[in-house]
C-alpha cells in the first residue's frame, strides 16, 4: 500500500479535510430540547421551506433529501455521513423554526382515568368504544 503523499508530487498542505467536526455543525450543543427523536421517525419538508437562505450547508442538504420523499431520521445521518446525535440536533433545529415535519410513531398515552393530568384517552371512553363495536 503507498501513501498519495510520500511521492513528493503532493504537498502536505495542499490536503484540505472536507468534514467539519460535530461539535462545529451543532454549534456546540450535545442536545435541544426536542432532540430525542427515534431513528425512524420521518421528515418532511415544509412547502414554505424552499426559500430558506442562510442556512448551513448540513441544514440544506437535509431539506435536500427531504424535499421528494419521506427520510428517516437513521438514512439522514448515513446520507450526510455525520453522526446520529447530530443529524438529530439538525432536525429538532430545522423542526423548530417550522422548515421540516416530524413524523413518530408514538403510542397513544391511555390512561385510567386516575390523575389530573388529563392527557390521553380514558379507560371508559375506551370500554365504550369497544362495546359499541362488539353490538354490531
Amino acid at each position: 500500500m503507498t501513501n498519495a503523499f510520500s511521492g513528493g508530487s503532493h504537498r502536505s498542505d495542499t490536503y484540505e479535510s472536507s468534514t467539519v467536526r460535530p461539535y462545529a455543525v451543532t454549534g456546540g450543543r450535545v442536545r435541544s430540547a426536542t432532540s430525542d427523536l427515534p431513528v425512524e421517525a420521518l421528515v418532511e419538508m415544509m412547502p414554505g421551506a424552499v426559500n430558506s437562505q442562510g442556512l448551513p450547508p448540513e441544514k440544506r442538504a437535509i431539506l435536500q433529501h427531504a424535499a421528494h420523499t419521506y427520510v428517516s431520521v437513521a438514512e439522514l445521518s448515513a446520507l450526510l455521513r455525520l453522526p446520529l446525535g447530530v443529524v438529530r440536533i439538525l432536525v429538532a433545529d430545522l423542526s423548530d423554526d417550522g422548515y421540516v415535519t416530524v413524523h413518530t410513531s408514538t403510542p397513544v398515552n391511555v390512561h385510567t382515568g386516575h390523575g389530573g393530568n388529563g392527557s390521553g384517552m380514558s379507560l371508559s371512553v375506551l370500554e365504550s368504544v369497544l362495546n359499541g363495536i362488539s353490538t354490531l
